[in-house]
């Protein structure tokens, strides 16, 4: 069964931006979505951002100008641009399908804090 591994999470300023990655160990060409997930601590795992297909973007209003969410097939990626961070951004962050859900990776930690 594929396998999602992300990686990019770290600690951050405020104001300051990350880049998360999500590597699938097989093909996700076939799945309509892919998202990013994140849990802060003691707060139920929320979906924050969706890509539809290729292009089709959706995302959580608390993150909605500031994170862009993109796909790469070639490398069965998803990635997750954060602009603009602030801690109450701060919480692990994971990839997977709305659509079709795979086993949740371990996910990255994103703490930002000054």
């Amino acid at each position: 069964q594929v396998q999602l591994v992300e990686s990019g999470g770290g600690l951050v300023q405020p104001g300051g931006s990350l880049r998360l990655s999500c590597a699938a160990s097989g093909s996700i060409s076939r799945i309509y979505s892919m998202g990013w997930y994140r849990q802060a601590p003691g707060k139920q795992r929320e979906l924050v951002a969706r890509i539809i297909s290729s292009s089709g973007t959706n995302y959580a209003d608390s993150v909605k100008g500031r994170f862009t969410i993109s796909r790469e097939y070639a490398k069965n990626s998803v990635y997750l641009q954060m602009n603009s961070l602030k801690p109450e951004d701060t919480a692990v962050y994971y990839c997977n399908s709305p659509s079709s859900p795979l086993p949740w990776g371990q996910g990255a930690q994103v703490t930002v804090s000054s």
